[in-house]
């Protein structure tokens, strides 16, 4: 595994992340028609922040990374509190699910309970969002070569917060996709679907094997569905022809912006490196220093 890549899939997401940040919930006329084409960081507007904010995508992201370089394995005791220690600091942007979670686990649930008590009293429709998969990609660095564990702890990560099976195997395409990035396979969507096999849900699957095929779905959909933001991030993530590319569709698709350009950012990032990341993009994130060092101390743990 290259640093470069390791790099790459944490900046990435960071950069896919402040891109989209200003634009969320915007859809794909309305980013036209005030900039055209969005493919620089811009402040205010969603959420109101200076240009180059990260939101909650990549601040989670930053308490699963912590807890793997500090505690030299997944401990999903740690990353649930430290979950909770962001939670407490008011951040201003959290999903519903998250939120609900974090408040159950604040108040005594486990970290293999709350979320399961949220997502079972959640009806279709509010049950299945993106919320775990846009952080799980530290994950995929310091277990690449061991599939089994990175499968497992990635449906751990996710069960946190997130317990429906689109959202646990969710993550475990993504970081198998990502572990398959980094180790220079082939076709590495093709073999985390294939490696997963009949126990990933169907709907997951069937969303995702178009993509291996090549094929472009007629509506890649952007909305905080997990299975829409994955299909859509990794279609943009994987076919690409450069990691700006990939993240500037991305975000300039509309809807859910923040979350499925970080997801798009991570697999793009995880394929080019961050050196092939815009050097104005990556001035402007005031956690650059941070990503840079985790992304070193995650490899080494590989």
């Amino acid at each position: 595994m290259a640093l470069d890549q390791a790099r790459g899939v944490l900046l990435g997401l960071a950069c896919g992340d402040a891109l989209g940040r200003p634009v969320e919930f915007a859809t794909a006329a309305e980013i036209a028609a005030e900039h055209g084409r969005l493919d620089e960081m811009v402040g205010n507007r969603a959420w109101n922040q200076p240009a180059g904010t990260i939101t909650d995508d990549t601040e989670q992201a930053l308490c699963i990374a912590r807890s793997l370089a500090e505690q030299q394995a997944f401990e999903p005791t740690d990353i649930a509190a430290r979950f909770v220690t962001w939670y407490d600091s008011d951040p201003f942007d959290i999903g519903r699910m998250t939120m609900k979670s974090l408040s159950r686990l604040k108040h005594g649930a486990a970290w293999d309970e709350a979320g399961q008590q949220v997502w079972e009293n959640s009806p279709e429709g509010q049950n299945a969002g993106n919320g775990s998969v846009m952080r799980c990609p530290p994950l995929a660095i310091p277990y690449a070569t061991d599939s089994d564990r990175l499968v497992d702890i990635s449906k751990q990560s996710s069960q946190i917060t997130h317990a429906d099976p689109r959202c646990t195997y969710g993550c475990a395409v993504l970081n198998l996709t990502l572990a398959g990035v980094l180790e220079d396979v082939d076709r590495p969507l093709r073999d985390a679907l294939d490696y997963l096999g009949e126990s990933a849900p169907d709907e997951l699957i069937s969303a995702l094997r178009p993509l291996t095929r090549g094929d472009s779905p007629d509506t890649l959909e952007t909305s905080g569905y997990v299975i829409h933001s994955l299909q859509t991030a990794l279609h943009d993530g994987l076919g690409c022809p450069t990691a700006e590319e990939a993240i500037v569709t991305a975000v300039n698709r509309g809807g859910d912006t923040d979350t499925i350009g970080a997801i798009a950012g991570a697999v793009a990032g995880a394929r080019f490196g961050a050196s092939e990341l815009p050097e104005r993009w990556l001035s402007a994130i005031a956690d650059r220093n941070e990503l840079d060092e985790l992304a070193t101390r995650l490899v080494e743990i590989a």
